[in-house]
């Protein structure tokens, strides 16, 4: 347990049994995402070294944070992590709290966390928001010795539609450079790792928004899932019990589709209780289970 970060109080827990699998994209992401700013904003101050606002294109969004541990340790790993928002949504500072209470918990453990922007689908099609994930993978290679990490030990995160694009980036051979991804690990957290426009999901317009198609043969081709193979990087998969409708099927086909590859099961978290948004928001809580997983994982990634 993190003995400094606070608890989620038992009236949240309540709430987000209550709240339960009726699932309201809009209103229960906006719920939880202030609930849990709010829990966030009553911890002790963490004094971390913080890099804002790093650019690497010209478009606005182009830009991310580094979190530097007080550490100086040359051995460091780095995550690289990407937020979610169903393509046309969502900022890496989605709040003042959240995503950076991913770095935050990241860095307090020892590993330097990059809080990564991309374009989203008003701006780009698909493949723009993955070549941007590629292109501060490439400056994270650039930059190890300068940030204090060993590039051999660079870890991609994504969350939601995030995962969309850190998955396109880590096993299509079509969205990486020649010579592999450069990744010593995946890291999904209710990952859309595969593109459909079915009946029951809820931002079926987004995902067409982003790829440009709803032809169910392209959409297929561009889902991270079907790129996976016996050289896949080692990848951890976490999913809610109440997720965001087929993200926790998406979520396990990818676990299936590692675990045939490879001829064993990747590490995998089942999420009791939690739901899409406060998957990833109660990161850096006293409730650090699915954190000591993403830590354990990156110190022995398998």
């Amino acid at each position: 347990m993190n003995a400094n970060r606070p608890s989620i109080p038992n009236e949240l827990r309540e709430l987000m049994a209550e709240i339960g699998p009726r699932w309201t994209p809009g209103s229960h992401v906006k719920l939880m995402l202030d609930r849990f700013s709010d829990l966030h904003r009553s911890a002790p101050e963490q004094h971390l070294q913080i890099r804002a606002n790093v650019s690497y294109g010209s478009h606005p969004r182009q830009q991310f944070d580094v979190y530097l541990p007080g550490d100086d340790r040359p051995d460091r790993a780095a995550v690289l992590f990407v937020h979610g928002g169903a393509f046309l949504d969502g900022h890496r500072n989605r709040t003042d709290q959240i995503y950076a209470n991913v770095l935050r918990y990241f860095a307090a453990n020892g590993v330097v966390g990059i809080n990564i922007g991309y374009r989203l689908a008003d701006d780009t099609k698909y493949p723009g928001a993955t070549d941007d994930i590629g292109a501060v993978v490439a400056w994270a290679h650039e930059h190890a010795t300068e940030m204090g990490f060993d590039r051999s030990r660079i870890f991609l995160m994504g969350h939601s539609a995030g995962a969309a694009h850190t998955g396109s980036y880590t096993y299509d051979r079509r969205r990486r450079p020649a010579n592999g991804p450069g990744l010593a690990g995946h890291l999904v957290v209710s990952g859309r790792v595969r593109a459909e426009t079915l009946p029951e999901n809820p931002n079926a317009r987004k995902v067409v928004a982003y790829y440009g198609t709803d032809d169910p043969s392209v959409l297929a081709d561009v889902s991270p899932v079907t790129h996976i193979g016996p050289d896949s990087v080692p990848t951890f998969v976490a999913w809610s019990e109440f997720e965001n409708p087929l993200i926790d099927l998406h979520c396990a086909e990818l676990v299936f589709r590692l675990a045939q590859a490879k001829h064993r099961s990747p590490p995998v978290m089942w999420l009791r209780g939690h739901n899409h948004t406060s998957a990833i928001a109660h990161i850096n809580t006293a409730d650090d289970l699915l954190g000591r997983a993403l830590l354990d994982f990156i110190n022995d990634p398998r």
